[in-house]
Order: structure tokens, then C-alpha cells, then sequence
């Protein structure tokens, strides 16, 4: 039996959990609960299942989080995920949006909105995800993007609470890829919800350390075993797998990358004196030679 779920579990665990918060999602909403319920209640059974099964099914034993890394994670996942996101959604969907209407510009008809809000919620995956797709390319090309994204691969192990791990900047032009082209275009709250279940449990998941199998789901999403050769050492292997939610514009563009012969080694960036705790990883971007990667 043990064997058993030692085969088991990997292969399961991503679909099983995806599929439940979501469905999670849908039922709590036919119940009439606040959207906002909706959206919260199943993120939180997936961050709880997936913290326990990092305790359980690490897939490696040196990469469970210590103390002060998850001080530090705690500091951006906050500040910067929650708190910032807070400021610039309610910055840019309640004056700019009543700026540009007032001003007699209108987008919202661009949008499908009478479309079944599972099918929006497709397309807004593969909207916003090329256009990130792009803006995390170029942020691994252009000098000025790196030194921000560097603070992203700084980490020498994976584990689910570092995938927040942005500087507020880059944070900020994220947001102005991912999120506000739609909040422009007029998409509603359900979508969004909808996008926003399956963005937080898939970066979970792409970051978590739980030794899982994907198979097929790796031609689709971004998941952990793609994720982290994306967080190699090696810039042959790290400038590859860009996708944030998907991996479809990997395979498209050629970049995806998932050898079968090797595995990973080496974690985060060549200057191994790069800081890591969140007050000096704010700073280390404006100071030259810190960010080889």
C-alpha cells in the first residue's frame, strides 16, 4: 500500500486538487455565498493541502523552508502580493477606468462577455499568459528588467511561499500585463474570481516543493517540474519556461524545456552573495554587479 501511494499520489495530486478548488469555487457561488468567499475559501484549502503534502512528499528533504525564509516570503507574499496588488487594482479600476469613461473612452465591447464564464476565463488565461510570457522574456534579456526579476531567482531552494517573491516594481509591471488590459476591457468579477482561483493554486503548485508527475499537463501548464529549471543556475537552463500559468507559449516560441536524462541541481543565481532577506532585496537592484544570473 505504501508503494502504492508512493506512484499514486504524484500523478494525481495537481489534477485531483486543481479540479476540486474549482469545483470548490463554482459550488460556493451556486450557494449564493459573496464572491469574494468564493474566490478565498478554495485558495485556502489548496495553500493548506499543499503545505502539508511539502511536510509529507517533499520532493527534495534540503529544500523545506526554514524560519527565516519564511519571514521573509511571509514579507513579500503581504507587502507585495496582497497589500500592493490592493493599491493598483483600486488605483487603476476606480480612477483611471472612471477617467477614461468620463473622457468618453469605452473598451468593454471588445470583450466577450456573453460567453459561458468558464470560456472567458480560458481565454483570459491565454491573454494574459503570453503577455506575460513576453514580459518575463524580455525581463531575462534586458539589463534593467533583470536586475528587478534577479530578486524572483534569488532563492536557493523552491518551496510554495516563494512564488511571491517580486520586487514591488516588477510586481507592478506584472500588473500592468496581467491584470489591467482586462480590468480596462470591462471583464467581470466572476472571471476574474474564476482567474484568480486558478492563477494563485497553479503558482502554488509551480513553486511547491512535493515530488509530483505531471505527464501530459506538462505540454499545458507551468508546473514544478518545468518550474524549476526555470530557477536553474544554469542560464542555458533557466532561460527557458517562461510560461506563468500555461506552457503553451513555451512550446509556440521554443522554450520549453524538460529533460529526461538529468535532473536540476544548482538553484537561484551565480553571485551566491546576492542578499535574500526582503529589506535589502529591495535596494539590490539599483546596486551594479549583484544580479549575475
Amino acid at each position: 500500500m505504501k508503494e502504492f501511494f508512493k506512484i499514486i499520489v504524484p500523478i494525481v495530486t495537481y489534477p485531483v486538487l486543481m479540479g476540486t478548488c474549482l469545483l470548490l469555487h463554482y459550488l460556493i457561488l451556486d450557494l449564493d455565498f459573496s464572491l469574494q468567499i468564493a474566490t478565498y475559501i478554495p485558495v485556502a484549502v489548496g495553500l493548506t493541502v499543499i503545505t502539508l503534502m511539502e511536510l509529507k512528499f517533499p520532493h527534495r528533504q534540503e529544500w523545506l523552508a526554514k524560519r527565516g525564509d519564511v519571514l521573509n516570503d511571509l514579507s513579500y507574499m503581504f507587502l507585495v502580493q496582497v497589500l500592493l496588488v490592493k493599491i493598483l487594482s483600486f488605483f487603476f479600476s476606480i480612477t483611471l477606468l472612471k477617467m477614461l469613461r468620463s473622457s468618453g473612452y469605452t473598451f468593454d465591447r471588445l470583450w466577450p462577455d456573453t460567453w459561458p464564464v468558464y470560456t472567458q476565463a480560458v481565454l483570459m488565461v491565454l491573454s494574459a499568459d503570453f503577455l506575460r510570457y513576453w514580459l518575463h522574456r524580455l525581463s531575462h534579456k534586458w539589463m534593467l528588467l533583470w536586475r528587478l526579476h534577479a530578486v524572483h531567482h534569488s532563492p536557493h531552494k523552491l518551496y510554495w511561499i516563494n512564488v511571491g517573491r517580486f520586487h514591488p516594481i516588477e510586481k507592478g509591471l506584472q500588473f500592468l500585463f496581467d491584470s489591467l488590459p482586462f480590468i480596462v476591457l470591462g471583464v467581470s468579477g466572476k472571471v476574474l474570481a474564476l482567474y484568480f482561483v486558478f492563477y494563485a493554486i497553479n503558482g502554488f503548485f509551480q513553486h511547491c516543493n512535493i515530488e509530483l508527475k505531471l505527464g501530459p499537463l506538462n505540454y499545458i501548464v507551468s508546473g514544478p517540474e518545468l518550474h524549476r529549471w526555470h530557477h536553474s543556475v544554469v542560464l542555458g537552463e533557466s532561460n527557458k519556461n517562461y510560461g506563468n500559468n500555461l506552457i503553451i507559449w513555451d512550446l509556440v516560441f521554443g522554450t520549453w524545456y524538460l529533460p529526461k536524462t538529468k535532473m536540476v541541481r544548482e538553484l537561484g543565481l551565480k553571485n551566491r552573495k546576492y542578499p535574500l532577506d526582503f529589506l535589502s532585496q529591495l535596494k539590490t537592484p539599483f546596486k551594479k554587479g549583484m544580479d549575475q544570473g
